[in-house]
């Protein structure tokens, strides 16, 4: 049981991680999106920006030690998203440089959002001819 929990806590996170990265494109669409994705933004920047571990990581590696296996040194992004995008080993500069990233693609998101609501109030304001 303790394994499925480690490997759902893994789906999880990483939903958490692209919702973070990427959930601002919903609020193009859906007015209450910032209202989850900011909160999300903010922790995975300050995770990022700060150097720290999500807490979830330390519990994916106690439910997997509980199951038998090994568990991982560093945190979630360094083990299983930075293989994939980056050489292993992780500095301190690059998790700075993941966690500028992502406010500078949200930034630009919420930028297309705010001109997308300044267009759509200076229509509603221009009376019909």
């Amino acid at each position: 049981m303790a394994l499925l929990l480690a490997d759902a806590l893994v789906v999880i996170h990483t939903a958490f991680v692209a919702f973070a990265l990427l959930g601002g494109l919903l609020a193009l669409r859906y007015r209450w999106a910032p209202w989850l994705h900011l909160p999300a933004l903010a922790w995975g920047a300050w995770v990022s920006l700060a150097g720290r571990v999500c807490p979830l990581t330390p519990l994916e590696n106690a439910l997997r030690r509980q199951a038998g296996q090994q568990g991982y040194e560093g945190g979630f992004i360094e083990h299983y998203l930075v293989p994939l995008l980056y050489p292993p080993g992780l500095t301190p500069e690059q998790q700075a440089a993941l966690g500028a990233a992502l406010l500078l693609v949200n930034v630009a998101v919420y930028g297309a959002v705010l001109l997308r609501a300044r267009r759509v109030t200076r229509r509603s304001r221009v009376p019909p001819a």
